[in-house]
């Protein structure tokens, strides 16, 4: 009996995390374009205390306009962001039942005139030609929103351990293609860096429409699909990057506040990464069932399975040996996310409720 148990968890672990990665590297990897030009976009940065992180992203994008919208930080985010060549723009007292990112992306958007709106948030940097290349591939392809996945720097070791992992188990249940067909429901976006046609933009009611979401980016793509529009999710690991956790409490929070709901906007994805989670934490009960039974070769394999599935997430194998842990830390923090939004319970985000 323990070892039938063993190899079905065996192969529903294999079958979802060969599932995760192949999602995953199906989105289109975006390439440097060998275009040369000042492509008519605007660079939006909503900013509420990024004053460690502003002047790098407004560096890495000096060739295109940018604009800081400056979320009634506390810090020098304005300052320095103008000393790095944008333009900060102060925004208005938020409006009742609205979320700060949406409301800044709202006013930065208002003050630009350009065919294309590139919003970026300021914890992402890119490398040269990136503008360029995403705007020549969305022209070329016509389209009317893009989004891009970048690669995540991870620096501390919770970082290290539970962002790859993360990750993979999201695209257990996310499905490329069903994300920019016009036949199905799902959709899929990283408000990391999101890329829209004026004209699309305005359409569908741009951030004013999602203004009291914390999932705003999931919604504007679900509103976009609903109107037909030319939809894209793309990934760009050689050209852009992001830090958007610095460390244990940062995870946390960040997950409590996005993990649930985004699972919620689509729930057919909702339930696969729900399974494909569940047979991933029977990964040490059966372990010690198996030691128990004494089938040691049955052991050594299971005990290896998770961690060469996930070998390509971590990029090393040394990186790797941390799935056990984050198996269970991942768990931990996502049933907190879930009894959270169950409840509705306030979410704090730099400084603010909601």
């Amino acid at each position: 009996m323990s070892l039938w148990l063993a190899l079905i968890a065996g192969a529903g672990m294999i079958f979802f995390l060969a599932k995760s990665r192949w999602n995953y590297t199906r989105l289109p990897e975006l390439q440097r374009s060998e275009k040369e030009g000042r492509p008519d976009v605007s660079i939006v940065i909503p900013a509420r205390n990024e004053e460690s992180n502003i002047q790098r992203v407004v560096r890495t994008l000096s060739r295109s306009r940018v604009y800081v919208v400056d979320d009634e930080s506390t810090d020098q985010t304005a300052i320095r962001a103008r000393r790095a060549g944008a333009t900060a723009i102060p925004v208005p007292s938020l409006p009742p039942k609205s979320v700060g990112k949406p409301h800044a992306c709202w006013i930065g958007a208002q003050s630009t005139t350009s065919r294309w709106l590139l919003f970026v948030d300021a914890d992402t940097w890119y490398e040269p030609g990136f503008v360029d290349s995403l705007i020549d591939y969305a022209t070329s392809e016509s389209l009317d929103m893009a989004s891009v996945f970048l690669r995540q720097e991870c620096v501390t070791a919770v970082e290290k351990m539970l962002l790859p992992y993360s990750l993979a188990i999201y695209f257990c249940g996310v499905s490329a293609a069903a994300a920019v067909s016009p036949a199905r429901r799902e959709a899929l976006a990283n408000g990391q860096c999101l890329l829209f046609r004026r004209e699309a933009y305005k359409y569908v009611g741009g951030h004013v429409a999602v203004m009291g979401s914390v999932i705003d980016d999931m919604d504007l793509a679900h509103i976009a699909k609903r109107h037909g529009m030319k939809v894209r999710v793309l990934r760009a690991e050689k050209l852009g990057s992001v830090r958007v956790n610095t460390g244990w409490r940062s995870i946390k929070h960040g997950f409590r506040r996005k993990l649930f709901r985004v699972l919620l906007a689509n729930p057919w994805s909702c339930a696969q990464v729900i399974l494909a989670s569940s047979l991933l934490v029977s990964y040490l009960p059966i372990l010690v069932y198996l030691g128990i039974q004494a089938q040691w070769m049955a052991l050594s394999l299971f005990a290896a399975l998770p961690i060469v599935l996930l070998r390509p997430w971590y990029g090393t194998w040394f990186q790797a040996l941390a799935v056990p842990a984050a198996i269970y830390g991942l768990q931990y923090v996502a049933l907190r996310a879930m009894v959270a939004t169950v409840f509705k319970r306030p979410v704090e985000w730099k400084g603010r409720r909601f």
